[in-house]
């Protein structure tokens, strides 16, 4: 029986996790040949390279010493805590990896807590001690106090730490003393991290992850718990309402370097990816055909925002898309709710409109520029918090919310979150930038990053995490300007938005086509008014007798998905097409528009 190790990766995000791993992946002499082009090879996902950021978890292995050692990527942010509930269920332990100058932040908490919960074993890595003013050993003891304040056991917080730089590709014991390569992580992960428990008897292995190929459909993939289980054998499927079904292993895979290698078996503690299963969904057990035997389900935290998603209905519809009607959009949920464990999905009032549950604003519109890629019009409305009620109570969300700025910038963002009924806990000062760190509604947070930013002239660093329902704060100011709304049909011309420019800040460029009620821009004051950006001017023979003046046009805003998202109102949306993104009125129409205002 092969020597196995299975790791879970758990850090903040651009913290150098995916770098590790890549590196470590040709430490067990893997991709000699990709050191050259210097590309993540784990971020695979168009989305994840332009971001940066970790969005699904993914599996690889590396031999090294003989002993096979199970890589688990998981994602930092806690917008897709439903992929880290069900990756950690794999591991044994964890690599807690924290950048030496800014320690462990708010999202390596939201992990770190779910792996102490699960009595993972971790190995500390404290990464990028090549920055300038780093602090090695303080951030260590940071990492000792943050376990310690998370119930971490004795066995637990004995845990061993290796410093060095992922990407000058070095680790160490002492980081005062650089090597000439990774293999001191190596060794720390053979040394203190458990094998896992060989459990002998009938076979069982919980469902934890998916992965798609249009060539054999849906593939199971998960760790062995009991037991071995072999390719062409019989076995007992456990749904999530109590029935079994049975089935029948057509393959077996387990993971080898970046890809799968074919096996006839797979022994408990290893991870595989089975074939040929059909109709089950993750959390599912599979187990002994004579003696069906339920592993406990994945517990997955609630989602805590909403967004309605509608079909596009715009004057604009079907001009760049490829997937326009209900039936494509309604596939599409249908197909992301299989692997997206922490979303849901319920049908609006009308045949055309769906309610649509995630962790928070990322969470959703990742999902919403992930089919926009994908050549799908949409509309999509305003993030609510989800509202519960709680010992007849009326409660909301509320998040753990730490900004980190420069001295003379931290009254401008106190003032900012406390008018968000934000309340503060803490402020401590690093090398002239200060930490505060607040508790805050969700409602708050939405919207909240750009006015930072803006404030801030752009050194803010902000990150959030879901902590539990409060009763209801009270009513929260957004956004208090109004909108510059289009009058008509047509193409905006720049004569028109220069003599309209004191009116308040554009959204669109000259020769842009727009529609009637679409937003074309923030008035400066808090109503909506409705002006016509398609004027032209009129050209004709009588001279003039001053000269003519240049159009100056101040550049307009741009909005990210994100950010649009955050912007609009309770009466707007935002259209959603593979090569624009509007915002719009939800009632085009101005006459219907005050009609409807007034009977409100």
């Amino acid at each position: 029986m092969q020597d196995i190790r299975n790791i879970a990766i758990i850090a903040h995000v651009d913290h150098g996790k995916t770098t590790l791993v890549d590196k470590m992946l040709l430490a067990g002499h893997l991709f000699r040949d990709n050191q050259s082009t210097g590309e993540l090879i784990l971020d695979n996902n168009d989305l994840e390279r332009e971001r940066g950021i970790t969005i699904l978890s993914k599996n690889v292995s590396i031999n090294y010493k003989g002993t096979k050692i199970n890589i688990i990527d998981t994602p930092g942010h806690a917008d897709f805590g439903g992929e880290v509930e069900r990756v950690l269920n794999m591991a044994d332990g964890c690599l807690l990896l924290v950048d030496a100058f800014e320690g462990p932040m708010p999202q390596t908490r939201f992990v770190l807590q779910k792996a102490i919960q699960m009595g993972l074993k971790p190995v500390v890595v404290v990464n990028k001690v090549d920055k300038p003013n780093c602090r090695p050993d303080e951030v260590n003891e940071m990492v000792f106090d943050l376990m310690f304040n998370l119930n971490a056991t004795e066995d637990q917080l004995d845990f061993p730490t290796i410093y060095g730089s992922a990407k000058q590709n070095w680790m160490s014991t002492d980081w005062r003393k650089p090597t000439e390569d990774i293999t001191a992580v190596l060794d720390a992960i053979i040394e203190y991290i458990p094998a896992p428990k060989q459990i002998e008897g009938d076979p069982q292995m919980l469902i934890t992850s998916l992965d798609y190929s249009s060539y054999v459909g849906r593939i199971a993939v998960g760790r062995v718990h009991r037991g071995t289980l072999r390719e062409g054998m019989d076995i007992a499927l456990c749904k999530k309402d109590g029935s079994v079904s049975k089935q029948r292993i057509k393959e077996l895979h387990t993971f080898e370097g970046m890809g799968r290698k074919k096996v006839s078996d797979v022994s408990s503690g290893d991870i595989c990816a089975i074939v040929g299963l059909d109709n089950f969904e993750i959390g599912d057990t599979i187990s002994d055909i004579n003696n069906p035997d339920p592993l406990p389900r994945i517990a997955i935290d609630e989602p805590t925002m909403s967004m309605t998603f509608t079909i596009n209905d715009s004057p604009f519809f079907g001009k760049d898309g490829k997937y326009v009607t209900s039936r494509h959009i309604a596939d599409r949920l249908e197909k992301e709710l299989d692997r997206n464990l922490a979303l849901r999905v319920t049908k609006g009032d009308n045949e055309d409109k769906w309610s649509v549950f995630g962790r928070g604003v990322l969470h959703l519109s990742i999902l919403i520029e992930t089919m926009r890629r994908e050549g799908y019009e949409l509309q999509v409305g305003q993030p609510q918090v989800i509202i519960k009620e709680i010992d007849g109570r009326k409660c909301e969300p509320v998040e753990a919310l730490t900004i980190n700025v420069p001295e003379e910038y931290s009254s401008k963002v106190i003032d900012m979150v406390t008018r968000r009924k934000g309340d503060i806990l803490s402020m401590e000062t690093q090398n002239d930038r200060i930490n505060i760190e607040f508790v805050i509604p969700s409602r708050g947070i939405i919207g909240l990053r750009n006015n930072v930013l803006t404030a801030t002239a752009g050194e803010a660093i902000m990150a959030h995490r879901f902590l539990e329902y409060q009763p209801w704060k009270g009513d929260i100011e957004r956004r208090t300007n109004g909108s510059l709304i289009a009058l008509e049909a047509g193409t905006a011309y720049a004569y028109a938005i220069d003599k309209l420019q004191d009116r308040g800040k554009f959204f669109i460029f000259p020769q842009e086509e727009v529609y009637a009620g679409q937003v074309v821009g923030e008035n400066a004051k808090d109503s909506d008014i409705i002006v016509n950006v398609t004027k032209s001017k009129k050209l004709t023979n009588m001279r003039a007798s001053g000269a003519d003046d240049k159009a100056r046009i101040v550049p307009p805003v741009v909005f990210s998905l994100e950010e649009a998202l955050e912007y609009i109102k309770e009466d707007e949306y935002v259209e959603v097409t593979p090569n624009h993104l509007r915002l719009r009125k939800i009632i085009l129409d101005e006459n219907e528009r005050k009609r409807a205002n007034r009977n409100s």
